[in-house]
């Protein structure tokens, strides 16, 4: 190994080069700073390589197979119509290298200097990259770490990437599932549940609660759809043993009440922990605090425990959200660069790319009622939504929750076609401290899925126009659409 002589000196030296570690470098050099990119892998990290991309690129297949009735409904004749895995995969692979090259190119656009080898801390202001057979040393001003999480599979399940698949190698299958079990507790477990059941793969879910950490409005709405698209929910369920058999996968779980069930599939998914990516980092030399789960403990700068070496993303707990890791990159850049900037994680948003999709924002129900003296609870369902009519997609609900004291929005949640680009609206609302006044006001093209979002807010106080009367409603349970 050639180990190089001298010091690289540079204003920002970035380990990891995913959503977070990408987006800070191009922020820091936007603001004229020599930046040094070091990533081991790919450009792009494990959202646009393995997780993000990949799972919507799955999402977005699903969703069109599931629209095929409606397609032939509105008088489009498809003939015979079978779905073909391996050409998705070569979708997938196609739309994963261009969104790669993109963000190379960036990269060079930008003037950042980009290592594929190996970081590790050599002191406070310097790092070791090991590229191949060189090793070089570069001395920093400023040091960002965004290596990510990986995902540890449960002591009593062995991921194999075969039959049993974590989220790294489920969207890398060659052939379709005949029934795939899906075991978890987050959005993922969604996403995948939907996909598979669209491809025609019979699907069963297992977990601890069944809310998926939903408003519990919305996660009753879920298992509605679930139980018509007849996806089979083992809910309040521990897995005690995944074993291999000749040709399936035994899944031994027991339930609520103690009785042992055992689940029979031909492959299983699960949803593992993850765990901060920093053992051959080095840090542990420079004492950089880690909270009690190992990540690293960062401020609302992203600052770690020495105030010039940053973290983001996934790397330090919380959501493994790609939104959080490229909001706390820029944050990272722009600190740096003396600007004021920071991370408020309070409004968040859950987006999960399910038939249809779900998108939340702010306070559930349950955490409002703790919160807060008195509350109002608005909800439309989507079959009163005229263009949900036009669509053919008229499952899911609204729900808007408000203080009743000072009418302010404390939370958005939707489950619907339209859900994942409409929360916006709801994230914008809370960010500025909306009143119920504020979200009435404004227009709402018609028709449009906006309108059910106006709806919800509009039956916080009984007022939706396309909601039967309350003491209609409670014997016959429907909206009008218009």
């Amino acid at each position: 190994m050639v180990v190089g002589e001298l010091a690289h000196e540079r204003d920002v030296v970035i380990i990891g080069g995913g959503p977070g570690g990408y987006n800070a470098a191009i922020r820091a050099a936007q603001f004229g700073l020599s930046v040094t990119l070091i990533e081991k892998e790919e450009l792009g990290g494990v959202c646009l390589n393995k997780g993000c991309i990949p799972s919507k690129v799955f999402t977005h297949a699903a969703q069109k197979m599931a629209e095929l009735p409606h397609i032939e409904e509105i008088g489009i004749e498809l003939g015979h119509v079978s779905f073909q895995l391996g050409k998705l995969q070569n979708y997938k692979t196609k739309v994963v290298t261009q969104l790669r090259q993109g963000v190379e190119a960036l990269c060079k656009a930008n003037r950042i200097e980009v290592i594929r080898g190996k970081a590790s801390f050599l002191a406070e202001d310097r790092i070791g990259v090991e590229s191949g057979e060189v090793f070089d040393v570069y001395r920093f001003r400023h040091a960002i770490i965004a290596t990510g999480a990986s995902y540890v599979s449960p002591p009593s399940i062995n991921i194999d990437h075969e039959r049993i698949l974590n989220v790294y190698s489920i969207y890398g299958l060659e052939t379709l599932p005949n029934h795939l079990i899906v075991y978890g507790n987050d959005y993922i477990v969604i996403e995948v549940a939907m996909s598979f059941r669209a491809f025609g793969s019979q699907v069963s879910v297992i977990t601890d609660d069944g809310t998926f950490g939903l408003d519990e409005t919305v996660a009753n709405e879920l298992q509605r759809i679930w139980k018509k698209r007849k996806i089979k929910l083992y809910q309040h369920c521990k897995v005690e043993s995944v074993t291999l058999l000749l040709d399936a996968v035994a899944v031994t779980l027991k339930t609520k009440t103690g009785e042992t069930v055992t689940v029979e599939g031909s492959h299983v998914f699960v949803a593992c922990e993850a765990k901060a990516n920093i053992d051959e980092l080095g840090i542990d030399r420079l004492g950089i605090q880690r909270t009690e789960q190992g990540f690293i403990e960062i401020n609302h700068q992203a600052r770690t425990s020495l105030p010039h070496i940053f973290a983001v993303g996934d790397v330090t707990g919380g959501p493994m959200l790609a939104v959080k890791a490229v909001k706390q990159g820029k944050v990272a850049a722009e600190t740096i660069a003396g600007k004021q900037s920071e991370i408020d994680l309070t409004f968040l948003p859950t987006i999960v790319h399910s038939i249809p999709p779900i998108a939340s924002v702010g306070l559930t129900e349950d955490e409002a009622r703790v919160q807060y003296e008195d509350i109002r609870v608005g909800s439309f369902p989507i079959t009163g939504n005229g263009y949900a009519s036009i669509i053919g997609q008229k499952d899911g609900l609204v729900k808007i929750i408000s203080d009743v004291k000072q009418d302010v929005i404390l939370g958005v949640h939707m489950i619907g076609a339209g859900a994942v680009d409409l929360i916006s609206s709801g994230i914008i609302g809370l960010e500025m401290a909306a009143r119920e006044e504020d979200m009435k006001f404004p227009f709402y093209p018609h028709p449009s899925s906006n309108e059910s979002l106006l709806e919800a807010v509009e039956a916080l106080r009984a007022e939706a126009v396309h909601l039967l009367p309350a003491k209609q409603k409670k014997s016959e349970k429907k909206a009008v659409s218009h």
